[in-house]
Parts: structure tokens; C-alpha cells; sequence
């Protein structure tokens, strides 16, 4: 009887690992024809040419494309980072994470505008904002959306604690509602934040003479520090420790006699407050406009994906993912072709879950 049922289970774990093998094949060829197709066989002229034309194979090119997906990807981090937090760490469906993104960058537009002038109904260029005009209205930002998320928790979510969904219906709710009011209070027209004039600048990144933008590199840098800080944060303190422990064991915790409404109230104003400081760097760096929430909310679902629920390092590396499948496919496809560039990210997202289906680095909840 037992050896009638090892042969089974024997052929059912080398089918997986068969599998396995078959699924990073199949992540490495895709990588690799991606490289050769950029470096040596993208066409430079005719209809089938690529948005970099005659200099497609010119290594300034692709180090452009490589520094802009790097700096793409901290953007998406930062946003992600706050969405990994809430519904991958604590396990809330947060659906109104995008629209927390574009609320943060009007009020920061709003700020910006009140502080130095509308710039004759034009909007402001960088020569008119100083640092602290953009940084000031940042900080507003972060605070205020930090704040209603934190309401829109102790309001409503706090009483559906693993029911999820009721949180996904409460949250879109409550974005649909943010959605209206911020149409109606700012209107259908992008707008944009300025950079303060010493930022908007190039600087010699010292690689094949390339002149590159000091705003990009900050919104890098920016990344990295808010890795660091929720890294800390969540491995080096108390705080930390009970977030994580109370998500796999909120009984426990709570009978140790730790205050874990408490602890999740103080993670899910990070996560908001993030989601808010996104949205000013996002529109600073392109613009906000209606149904940008939607798009950024996408995004952070997309990065928790491919990353996994719960991981920090997976955010990073999904982040570095999407912003480079995003950035190689628009500047590499045929330019007759480049709105086919979205269809990438969701190969991206069908090659990680065929090869992990909890994400790179997810963990059973």
C-alpha cells in the first residue's frame, strides 16, 4: 500500500520540478532574446525602425533607457512601498491607495500655487519655485493624506479586519467618491507641480558623456531613502515586530497585551502618507489629470504581484522590473508599435506567476 502510493507522489513532485525547470527556461530565453533584439538586431530605419532611429545600437542610448528605468522604478516603489505595507503586510484591501496618490499631488499643486502664484494661469516653471516651495507643500501633502487615510481606517476598515471584501468594496467606494470630488474641486485639465529651479537641471553622469536629469536621479534617491527607512522601520524596531507578528498572529499579540489597533493604525498612515508623497513626485514628474489614480493603483497591484505579498525586497524588485520592462519595451518596439508597450508588463506579470505563483519573493499568508 505505501509503495503504491510513493510511485504517485514521486511522479507528481517530478512533474513539478519539470515544470519548474521548463517555466525559467522559458524566463531566460525571453531575457535574452529581449538583449539581443536591443543591442544588435532592432531595426534602425524604415516603418519597422525603433523611437532611438539610426542610434538604436549606440550604447549612449541604452544606458538612457537603463537610467530612466532605474529612475522610473523608484517612483514606483515609492508608491508601491505604501501599498505593500497596507495590503500585503497587513493583509487590508485598500483600493482607494490611487486615488490617496492623486489627492496628494493636488493638494500639493494646490499648496505650491497658493505659496508662490499661479503663474499667470499657466501654471509655475522652476525658475519661479524655490526648495522650500515644493518641499513645504510635500510635507502638507504627506500629512493630510496620511490623515484621511488613517480616518478611512478607523472609520471603516478597522471593524472588517480579514473580510476582504468588504474592505474592496468599501475602499473603491471611497475612491470613487475622492475621484468626483477631486474633478470637481481641479477640474479635467493636466496639471503639473513645478520643481524647484535647482533641481530642474542636467548633471554629467560621467558615462559616455551623458547629460542627465538631476530630477530623475532625486526621485531615485528619494527611493532608496524611503527603502532604507521602512527596512529599519519595520526589521529594527518594536513597531516593526509587532506589525509583522500581528499579521500572522493578532491573538497572540494582543494576549501579550500589545495595543495592535495601535500598531496597524500607525502602519496604515506610513502606507497612505506614501501614497501621498508619490503623488507629488509623480506630479512633479509628469502630470496629475483624472484617471491617473486608476493607472498608479494598477501599477502597485502589478509591483505587489510580481514581488510578493508582504516582502519589501519584493516591492524593490518588482518596482525594478516593471520600470524597466516599461522603459525598454516603449524605447525598443517598432515606433509604429509602441502603444503594444503595456502588453510587456503583463507578460511580465504571466512569466513571474508561472514560475513563482506567490510572487519572487511571497510566502503563504
Amino acid at each position: 500500500m505505501i509503495a503504491a502510493r510513493a510511485r504517485p507522489l514521486g511522479l507528481d513532485v517530478g512533474r513539478a520540478r519539470l515544470l519548474a525547470v521548463a517555466a525559467w527556461f522559458l524566463v531566460a530565453a525571453a531575457v535574452i532574446f529581449a538583449l539581443v533584439w536591443v543591442l544588435f538586431v532592432a531595426p534602425t530605419t524604415g516603418s519597422a525602425a525603433t523611437s532611438f532611429g539610426s542610434a538604436v545600437h549606440d550604447p549612449k542610448d541604452f544606458f538612457i533607457t537603463v537610467l530612466n528605468g532605474l529612475t522610473a522604478a523608484g517612483l514606483y516603489f515609492i508608491v508601491a512601498s505604501g501599498f505593500t505595507l497596507i495590503f500585503g503586510l497587513m493583509r487590508v484591501v485598500n483600493m482607494a491607495h490611487g486615488a490617496f496618490f492623486l489627492l496628494g499631488g493636488y493638494i500639493a499643486l494646490d499648496l505650491q500655487r497658493r505659496m508662490v502664484g499661479e503663474g499667470g494661469g499657466f501654471g509655475l516653471t522652476s525658475d519661479q519655485v524655490s526648495v522650500k516651495e515644493w518641499v513645504l507643500p510635500a510635507l502638507a501633502a504627506i500629512g493630510i493624506v496620511g490623515g484621511l487615510g488613517l480616518v478611512m481606517q478607523q472609520l471603516f476598515l478597522r471593524w472588517n479586519q480579514g473580510q476582504e471584501l468588504r474592505q474592496a468594496l468599501i475602499t473603491i467606494a471611497v475612491a470613487i467618491i475622492a475621484a468626483d470630488q477631486m474633478v470637481a474641486n481641479y477640474g479635467g485639465i493636466a496639471k503639473d507641480i513645478a520643481w524647484p529651479g535647482k533641481l530642474d537641471t542636467f548633471v554629467n553622469v560621467h558615462l559616455y558623456g551623458i547629460q542627465y536629469s538631476k530630477t530623475r536621479l532625486f526621485i531615485l534617491a528619494i527611493a532608496l531613502a524611503v527603502a532604507l527607512l521602512l527596512w529599519l522601520w519595520l526589521k529594527r524596531t518594536r513597531t516593526g515586530m509587532v506589525i509583522r507578528a500581528g499579521v500572522d498572529d493578532r491573538a497572540m499579540v494582543q494576549a501579550l497585551g500589545i495595543n495592535i489597533q495601535l500598531t496597524f493604525a500607525v502602519a496604515f498612515f506610513v502606507g497612505c502618507a506614501l501614497a501621498g508623497l508619490g503623488g507629488v513626485i509623480g506630479g512633479s514628474f509628469a502630470s496629475l489629470a483624472p484617471g491617473v489614480d486608476s493607472t498608479w493603483l494598477l501599477y502597485s497591484l502589478v509591483v505587489v504581484v510580481i514581488g510578493g505579498m508582504g516582502s519589501l525586497l519584493g516591492a524593490a524588485v518588482g518596482s525594478l522590473l516593471l520600470g524597466l520592462t516599461v522603459n525598454f519595451s516603449a524605447a525598443y518596439l517598432p515606433s509604429n508599435y509602441t502603444y503594444y508597450s503595456i502588453i510587456f508588463t503583463f507578460v511580465l506579470v504571466a512569466l513571474v506567476l508561472a514560475v513563482k505563483p506567490l510572487g519572487l519573493f511571497g510566502r503563504p499568508a
